[in-house]
Parts: C-alpha cells; structure tokens; sequence
C-alpha cells in the first residue's frame, strides 16, 4: 500500500509538472524573441526622425553610432532625384539581409523580419522628405534572442524535481501513516493466533484501520471470555465426576486384598488425580500438555515399563499376548511424565476397548540422535480412515469412542517438534507411531490437513518395521 502511494502521487506529480512547465517553458522562450526585436524596433525607431531631416551620409553615420553599432545596424536609402540632380543610393553599416528583402519591404511598406546566419534582422521602412522609402535593418543575434531562456528552463526543471520529490516524501509519510496501523493489525492477529491472549492493537490511523483495530480488540476480548466460560466449564464438569469417584473409592475399599482389588484402587487413585489436574490446568488457564523446559523431561524407558507394568495384569486376564521392546536403557525425553503416561494410557485404551479379547499388541521405544519414536501396535482389524480418527472429536466411528484420546497424543508430539502417524503395523493391525523431536524445534503448526511431515532421525537403536515374537 505503501509503494503504490508513492507511485500513484509520482505519476500525479510528474504528470502535472509536465502540463505547466512544457507551455511555460515556451512561454518564457518567446517572451524573450520579444524582448530581442522590441529592442531592434526601438533602435530602428530612433533613426527615423534623422532620416526624415537628412539624407547625408556623415550625419547619418554620427545618428547610426549614437543609436547603436554600425556592424548591428545598417540604413538602405535608395537613388533618387532631387531637382533635377540624380542622388545616388546610400548604404550605411553592415548589411546581411539580401536586396530581394529590402526591395520587398520598401515595395510593401511594412516592418518584416528575415533569417540571416547567426541570428535575424529587422527590416524597417521609413519614409523620406522626398517621397522615396528608406530601409533601417536591425541585426538581431541569436544569442539576444534566446538570452535568459536556459535559465529559464533550469529553473523551472529545478521546481518540478522539488515538487516531485516533496509529493514523493509527502505520499511516503502518507502511506506509513496508513500502513504502520495496518502492519499493528497483522502483527496482533498472529500474536492471537499463536495464544498470546493478551494482544491488543493500538486504536489509531485513518478512520477505516480504527474501526478495523476496534474490531480486533473487540473480538479478542470475547475470545477471551469464551475461553474462560470454556475453562469453567470444563472444570465444573470434572467437579461432578468427584462424587461418583468418590462411591468408587469406597467400594474398592471394600474389596479386600488380591491383586484385581490392588489395580482397581490404583486405578481409582489415578483416576481422581487426573480430574484433580484437570480442574487446577482448567482453574489456572494453563494448557495441559506444554513443551517441557531445558533440564525437564521423563525417562520414556521407565514410564512405559510402569504402564506396561499396569496394562499387563487386565491383559493376562483377557488372554492377551503382549511385548515391549527399546526399556532396558534410559531414554530421555522433553515431555513430563504425567502427559507421556496419559497418552500411553490414551492409546493403550484403545486397544483394549476397539479390539476383541485375546488380540496382541506391542510397544516399542526406538531412540536416536535428535528423535524418539514410541510405536504402538496391535493384531486388530485395523483403523478404515486414519486421517478422519486423527481429526479431534471424531474418533474411529465406533461406539465409544470421542477422539479425544488421539488428540492427546498429537498434542504430545507436536509440542517437541513431532507427530503422529497412523498405519499398518506388522501384527496386520494399527499401528501409531509417536514422533518425539529432541532438538528444540519450534512446536508444529497444524492447518487444515494435519501436522507437517518431518524428517527421520539420522540414526535409530532399532529398525521400525523388524517383526518380534510374541511371548
């Protein structure tokens, strides 16, 4: 917007300056031709009162130098008879116009002007005492003519650059004027966009970029507000479920001793932690899963030895062949642990739930130099549209299912830097694959199509796809 300003006023400008200074230019030019044979009519003029007294050579001479200069100026007086004695024809001065132009102005009778080289002359006719016709030529030189004109036009070319530069700075600070509020305004959109909830833009400019900055901040105020009704919400809702924890707790209380009635209070106790997190995540504003800090993190071997550990028992117990492969050394990565055990859980969940009982499944820790994959597969039926079940809410299509567990997942990945992929396993099931960046990439971006493909890891402990016994 800036720069189209700018040329727009710089055509303007160029284009005005044109249409005055061109004719005025002209202008100038011929006011000065005036000026040169005005002073040439009012030399010839001063000879002809001498002429109409005297037709002598030497008087004229003294009348021809007083009045000017013999080589600028010459009298034509032509042969003539003055009572009876014949008189023949005077030339004074240095003549340049041919006699063909004489001859023609003294038969016309009127002043006439001609081209000679260098310049021009002024032929004047003047009438004698006796009848016959004199002819003053005037020399008029070129340099006369056109004297002052160069100046002239200087300056009037140093008046339109001013004028085009001054329109040119003008327009320039024109368009800031207009463009720093709108440069606000994209600047406080990508603040909002990026969560900074507290991006205002300043309420200034031309009347249209005001109403579009009252606009903005109206809006991201009740951006604001809703997510704060969103955030009560949530946390109301996570309230209720206390009470029928609550009766949960106390029924598993009641259980006795035996390692199914150990699992279920563990499970309850996990269970109210979480909606405890929720509520105080919800209650503060602060999102649940957020890139870790430097020296934060988890050792992702030990939690999914301790969830493996958890699953396992309700996996005996439905006949299901398990393993778990890349734990027997620490593996460090920039999630906290809580959000990598839910997202374990989350896709452990699944398996349990969308598959029939007796179905294998796997979990696998691939470590490299700047990534760490955690792959989970099982020997089920398999996910029919990957990219609908990876879209938050939508889930598999069955019954049961939210979606909100695999956008867990995807919300884990993308704050390292990573991703999650859905695929086919080597079991003949699914297959997700958890890809942690260990580098400190800036977070994905997600558009309408899901996270960015990333690049592999330049070396891995494991090979993904190498198929492993069951036990």
């Amino acid at each position: 917007m800036r720069w189209a300003l700018v040329k727009v006023c710089l055509a303007v400008t160029t284009m005005v300056v044109v249409a005055f200074a061109v004719p005025l230019g002209l202008v100038v030019k011929e006011m000065a031709r005036d000026r040169a044979f005005s002073n040439a009519e009012r030399q010839a003029a001063a000879i002809a009162p001498a002429l109409s007294i005297t037709t002598d050579r030497d008087k004229l001479e003294r009348v021809v130098a007083s009045a000017g200069s013999d080589t600028d100026m010459a009298v034509h007086i032509p042969a003539s008879d003055d009572g009876g004695a014949r008189r023949a024809a005077v030339d004074i001065g240095r003549q340049r116009a041919v006699d063909r132009d004489i001859a023609t102005v003294r038969k016309l009778g009127r002043a006439s002007t001609t081209e000679v080289p260098g310049g021009s002359t002024l032929l004047q006719p003047v009438a004698l005492s006796s009848g016959a016709i004199a002819v003053v030529e005037v020399y008029v030189p070129e340099a006369e003519v056109s004297n002052g004109v160069g100046t002239a036009w200087a300056v009037l070319a140093a008046v339109g650059v001013a004028l085009t530069v001054g329109s040119v700075a003008v327009a320039d600070r024109l368009g800031v004027r207009m463009v720093r509020p709108a440069r606000r305004l994209v600047e406080g959109a990508h603040e909002l966009g990026e969560g900074k909830l507290g991006a205002r833009v300043p309420e200034e400019g031309p009347n249209e970029l005001r109403r579009a900055a009252v606009a903005f901040n109206s809006m991201a105020d009740q951006v604001v507000q809703l997510l704060a009704n969103e955030r009560e919400l949530a946390a109301d809702l996570s309230h209720r479920l206390r009470t029928p924890l609550t009766v949960l707790r106390l029924n598993a209380a009641s259980l006795g001793e035996g390692p199914a009635a150990e699992q279920t209070r563990t499970a309850v106790a996990q269970l109210e932690r979480e909606v405890d997190t929720i509520i105080r995540t919800a209650r503060e504003a602060k999102p649940q899963t957020a890139a870790a800090g430097p020296g934060a993190g988890c050792d992702a071997a030990e939690v999914v030895r301790e969830r493996m550990g958890f699953w396992s028992a309700l996996a005996e117990d439905e006949g299901r062949k398990w393993r778990v492969a890349g734990v027997d050394r620490p593996v460090r990565i920039p999630v906290a642990r809580a959000d990598l055990a839910a997202a374990l859980d989350a896709l452990l969940g699944n398996v349990f739930r969308h598959t029939a009982e007796g179905t294998a499944f796997a979990v696998d820790v691939h470590n490299g130099e700047d990534a760490v994959i955690v792959l989970v597969s099982d020997a089920g039926p398999g996910i029919p549209d990957p990219e609908a079940a990876m879209a938050r809410g939508r889930g598999s299509g069955t019954d049961g299912s939210t979606g909100l567990g695999l956008d867990i997942v995807r919300r884990l990945a993308e704050s390292t830097g990573g991703d999650v992929r859905i695929g086919s396993s080597v079991l003949g099931g699914t297959e997700v694959r958890i890809w942690i960046q260990l580098d400190g990439r800036e977070p994905v971006r997600r558009g309408h199509r899901g996270a960015v493909r990333r690049r592999r890891p330049r070396k891995l402990v494991s090979t993904f796809n190498r198929p492993r016994s069951l036990p």
